[in-house]
This record gives C-alpha cells, sequence and structure tokens, in this order.
C-alpha cells in the first residue's frame, strides 16, 4: 500500500481535494477531523487538567484554549504533547484497517507536513496550491478570520513556493473543481488504487 501524504497552505484547498480522493474510494485520514473527535473525546480531560476552563460541556472550546496558547510557546508545546500522540495513534489504526481492507493507496491529510518533518513517514506528497489572490480570498472569507490572522497563519507556515518544489506531485486547485477531479484521478491511476483497475 502506498501512503500519499496530502498537504498545502490554508486556503488551498486539502479538505476539497481530500473529499476527492474518498470519492474515488481512497481511505483518507484527516489530521484536523481527528483533533476535533480527540477534542470532544478522550483528549478532552487531559486538555482540561492542563489548561483549566477550557473545556465546556465534555467538548474543548477551541476559542478559549486559541485564547490560552496563542503566542506562548510552552503552552503550545505541552498542547501539542497531549494532541500528537493520540493523533499518531488514530492514524496508525487508520493505516492498519486501510491495510487489511486491501487498500492500495491511503491518503493523510496533514497541514503541517513538511513543518512538522512528516514527508519522512509517507510514500510521496502532493502538495495543493492556487494563486495567492485565491488563496486570501477563500481564507479572509471564513468566519472570524481577519487579515492579521491569515497573515500571523501564513507567517508560521513553510512558503508555499518551497513545498510545491518539494512536492512528489502539485494541484492547481485554483484551475477549478474539474480540472483537480481529474489530476485526483490520474494519481489514483497511476498508484493502481481506481476501483476495477
Amino acid at each position: 500500500m502506498t501512503i500519499l501524504g496530502l498537504t498545502g497552505s490554508i486556503g488551498m484547498g486539502k479538505s476539497t481535494t481530500a473529499a476527492m480522493f474518498e470519492a474515488l474510494g481512497v481511505p483518507v485520514h484527516s489530521a484536523d477531523a481527528a483533533v476535533h473527535r480527540l477534542y470532544a473525546g478522550r483528549a478532552a480531560p487531559l486538555v482540561e487538567a492542563r489548561f483549566p476552563g477550557t473545556v465546556r460541556g465534555g467538548v474543548v472550546d477551541r476559542a478559549a484554549l486559541g485564547a490560552r496558547v496563542l503566542g506562548d510557546r510552552q503552552a503550545l508545546a505541552d498542547l501539542e504533547a497531549i494532541v500528537h500522540p493520540l493523533v499518531r495513534e488514530e492514524k496508525g489504526a487508520f493505516l492498519e484497517a486501510a491495510r487489511a481492507g486491501g487498500a492500495r493507496l491511503a491518503v493523510l491529510d496533514i497541514p503541517l507536513l513538511y513543518e512538522t518533518g512528516g514527508e519522512g513517514r509517507v510514500d510521496a506528497v502532493l502538495v495543493v496550491t492556487a494563486p495567492p489572490e485565491v488563496q486570501r480570498a477563500r481564507v479572509l472569507a471564513r468566519p472570524g478570520m481577519t487579515a492579521e490572522k491569515f497573515e500571523a497563519i501564513l507567517a508560521s507556515q513553510m512558503p508555499d513556493a518551497e513545498k510545491r518544489t518539494r512536492a512528489d506531485f502539485v494541484i492547481d486547485t485554483g484551475e477549478g473543481l474539474e480540472a483537480a477531479r481529474a489530476a485526483v484521478r490520474g494519481i489514483v491511476e497511476r498508484f493502481g488504487a481506481l476501483p476495477g483497475t
């Protein structure tokens, strides 16, 4: 089974691209979705113990937690020490299930793949990209997003140009959904993972 890492900077179209792989029957594991599940489950008591008052009704309040860790390196490191091992555990179980199910290709959607050295844990990397003006418009359309927040997030991520030069595959999501779908299909075919092939 080939493990494909899917990554890209904020607003580049990772979630939409991941859904295209799923539509072709490729198993996909999303790190962000795993964190959401963990914040409503196993991670909640651990987060509350370290950051009292950040859990409401058994679920981590992301805004309250964000306010506690933003700009505090030690707090962020403590949070990562809680969450990352749990996400890795979920990812391991996902890959085991994909292998057991006979999948030829599995996708790991990892927003900070290069920033966390994740390229060493996958067989190939797909970077999604888009022109800067498309990226900016997408991100600023999100609820609660400000230009300042967007710039801060961008500053914390590896530049898009560098990600593209390091990638095995690049899809420009700014070219539209049909072009992206065709590119995804080409990658799936290349790994012999289309149903019936």
